[in-house]
């Protein structure tokens, strides 16, 4: 058995603490990464779409406008928020069905 020097217990000791931790971090994102791909097949399935991020896209795209469309009714608006209104439900339902 050898003696080992301070600063070598030292550097194994905070060595030991990093491997810990990074691999803690790793869990935790696979974890919240796992959730996120769980609720996207959730979301897609429940929809009847394909689970791809350009389906996603669209549908954010969609739910933006249809914003749009209740933020100009409230605004006073009627036909803007009409126009908007159609193109998000033309939107929407592209990806429905």
């Amino acid at each position: 058995m050898g003696t080992e020097s301070f600063f070598e217990r030292l550097g194994e000791i905070l060595g030991n603490f990093i491997r810990v931790l990074v691999e803690a971090l790793t869990g935790f994102f696979r974890l919240i990464g796992q959730a996120g791909a769980n609720f996207i097949d959730g979301l897609s399935r429940s929809l009847g779409m394909d689970p791809n991020w350009i389906s996603i896209l669209v549908l954010i795209i969609g739910l933006l406008l249809l914003v749009s469309a209740i933020r100009a009714f409230l605004r006073g608006s009627i036909i803007w928020g009409l126009i908007v209104l159609l193109l998000a439900l033309w939107t929407l339902s592209l990806l429905i069905g």
